[in-house]
C-alpha cells in the first residue's frame, strides 16, 4: 500500500493505540527550554522518577535570556530563575545542557540542527509550538503542553491523536528578492490562520526542492501559523550535505546505513492525501503583515483590504486588529514609518538570514530613526557571521550585533518594543503585545527587514 511520509515515520514509531482514542508515540529526540519544563520537572520529583532515557533529551536556555551582558547576572529575577532552574534540573537529572554563554546555546529550534541533533525519520517534541521547524529534515516534529513534557521525559513517550495529511506543492521558480518567508506569509494569507488545524503538512513541489535546509527551516517553522500540527519535507541531496560531517550524525558506514533508510523517506508514488493544495510561487510577491494575526498578510506593494472585502462575521475582529495597528482600510503599506527592525528568531536568526541582510545593505547606511536588533540564532551563527566577514560590513553600515536568544520575537526578556512603535519582525508572530505591551509587529523577510533598516519606512527591496 502506497504510503506518505508522515504516515512512513508515524506508523514506525507506534508504540500501542488506545481503542477509540490516541496513538502512545515513541519519541526519538526531545528538547527543553526553561518556560515550559519546571513543572514537568517538579511532576518527575514529586512520581520519584527519573527521566528515563536522558541521551535523547536536550536543554538550552533561550527564551529569557538577555542579547547583551550575558556575561553578567540576568536583571530581571523572573527570567533569572527560570534559567537557573533549567540549570539545576539539567544537573540534576543528568541531561546535556546548552546553558547562558556555553558555545553551543542558542535558540533550541537552531542549535537542534546545526549540532546534529535533528535527523531524517525522527520523531521530535518540544514544549514550544515551533518545534515543527525541525520538519525540513523529513521528521515529525510538533510542539507539546507542559504535561506532556513531563510524560516524554518519564516514558520517552507521548500520546497523540493521529492528524490528517495534507500535502502543499509550490510549484515554478521564486521572483527575485522572494524568500522562503515570503512563500509561507503567502500560504497562511491564502489558507487562513485556521486554514490546516488538525492536519500535518507535506511540503512539495519544484521551489521546495530548490529551497537551502535554511529555507526550508523557515517554511516549516510557520507551519503551526496555519493551525497545522507541523510540516515537514522529504529528506534530499541538500539534507544529507547539511547534515554529513555534524556531530551527533553517523559516520562511515553508519552513515551509509542511514543514507540507505534516509533516501526511502518520501512519500510513495499513488499515495493519497486528505487534502492537497497547489500554489504557482511565480505569483508571489514579497510580503508584510498588516494586522495582528500571520494570516493577516498582503504584497508589499499592495493595499489593506476594504471591509467589503472581508467576510461579514469577520469584520468586527479585522476593524479591531486594524485599530490596534494605526492603520486603516485601503491603506498603502509601503512608506509607512518604522521605528524598530529585528532580524532574528527561530524563524529567520541563521547564517543565510545574516547573509540576506549583510548583503543588502553593503555599502549603505541605517536610517537613523530605526533602531535595529540583529541576534544570532546561536554562537555557532555568531561565529560564523565573524568568520565570513559579515560583522565587518553590518558594522560599516551602522548596525551592531547582538547576543544569542530569542530576544524581541517574544517579550520574556529584555528586547522589548514600546506601546505604539512599529516593528518590522523577521520572527513569526505579530499577536497583540507579542513583542511587548502596545507594539506594533509587521512580519516580513530579512530582504524587507533590511530594506526598512536602511530607508526608515516600508520599502520594497526590489526597488532600491
Amino acid at each position: 500500500m502506497a504510503k506518505t511520509l508522515f504516515d512512513k515515520i508515524w506508523d514506525a514509531h507506534i508504540v500501542s493505540i488506545v481503542e477509540n482514542g490516541p496513538t502512545q508515540l515513541y519519541i526519538d529526540r526531545h528538547f527543553c527550554h526553561e518556560v515550559t519544563s519546571p513543572q514537568a520537572f517538579d511532576g518527575l520529583r514529586k512520581r520519584g522518577l527519573k527521566v528515563f532515557r536522558p541521551e535523547r533529551t536536550l536543554l538550552t536556555a533561550d527564551h529569557n535570556i538577555p542579547t547583551i551582558d550575558q556575561d553578567k547576572p540576568i536583571a530581571d529575577p523572573v527570567s533569572r530563575n527560570q534559567v537557573d532552574t533549567l540549570g539545576r534540573n539539567a544537573e540534576e537529572f543528568g541531561l546535556t545542557y546548552f546553558g547562558m554563554l556555553h558555545p553551543r546555546n542558542g535558540i533550541v529550534h537552531v542549535v537542534g540542527p546545526e549540532n546534529g541533533y535533528t535527523q531524517p525519520g525522527m520523531t521530535i517534541v518540544c514544549g514550544d509550538s515551533h518545534t515543527s521547524t525541525h520538519g525540513a529534515f523529513g521528521a515529525i516534529a510538533f510542539g507539546i503542553g507542559t504535561s506532556e513534557v513531563e510524560m516524554v521525559l518519564a516514558s520517552q513517550c507521548v500520546l497523540q491523536s493521529r492528524p490528517k495529511t495534507m500535502r502543499i506543492n509550490f510549484e515554478g521558480a521564486l521572483k527575485p528578492g522572494v524568500t522562503a518567508k515570503d512563500m509561507a506569509l503567502f500560504m497562511i494569507a491564502e489558507l487562513t490562520t485556521g486554514g490546516a488545524t488538525g492536519y500535518f503538512a507535506e511540503y512539495a513541489g519544484e521551489a521546495v526542492r530548490n529551497l537551502s535546509m535554511g529555507e526550508r527551516l523557515t517554511l516549516c517553522n510557520l507551519s503551526i501559523e496555519m493551525g497545522a500540527r507541523g510540516g515537514l519535507i522529504a529528506p534530499d541531496e541538500t539534507t544529507f550535505s547539511y547534515l554529513k560531517g555534524r556531530e551527533r550524525v553517523p559516520e562511515g558506514e553508519k552513515w551509509d546505513q542511514a543514507i540507505s533508510y534516509w533516501k526511502t523517506l518520501k512519500t510513495d508514488e499513488g499515495a493519497t492525501f486528505d487534502r492537497e493544495i497547489t500554489f504557482d510561487v511565480s505569483e508571489i510577491e514579497p510580503m508584510i503583515t498588516y494586522g495582528t494575526n500571520p494570516g493577516m498578510g498582503m504584497p508589499i506593494n499592495s493595499t489593506i483590504p476594504s471591509l467589503n472585502q472581508i467576510d461579514e462575521a469577520g469584520r468586527v475582529s479585522f476593524q479591531k486588529s486594524l485599530d490596534y495597528m494605526g492603520f486603516k482600510p485601503g491603506d498603502k503599506m509601503i512608506g509607512k514609518p518604522v521605528d524598530y527592525v529585528f532580524l532574528g528568531s527561530c524563524t529567520n536568526g541563521r547564517i543565510e538570514d545574516f547573509r540576506m541582510f549583510a548583503n543588502f545593505v553593503k555599502g549603505r547606511k541605517k536610517a537613523e530613526n530605526v533602531v535595529v536588533w540583529l541576534v544570532p540564532g546561536s554562537w555557532n551563527v555568531e561565529k560564523q557571521i565573524k568568520d565570513e566577514g559579515l560583522d565587518a560590513i553590518l558594522k560599516e553600515a551602522g548596525f551592531e550585533l547582538r547576543q544569542p536568544g530569542c530576544s524581541a520575537c517574544l517579550a520574556m526578556n529584555e528586547d522589548k518594543v514600546p506601546a505604539g512603535k512599529y516593528a518590522v519582525s523577521t520572527s513569526n508572530r505579530n499577536f497583540e503585545g507579542r513583542q511587548g505591551p502596545g507594539a506594533r509587529t509587521l512580519l516580513a523577510s530579512p530582504l524587507v527587514a533590511a530594506a526598512a533598516a536602511i530607508t526608515g519606512v516600508i520599502t520594497d527591496p526590489e526597488k532600491i
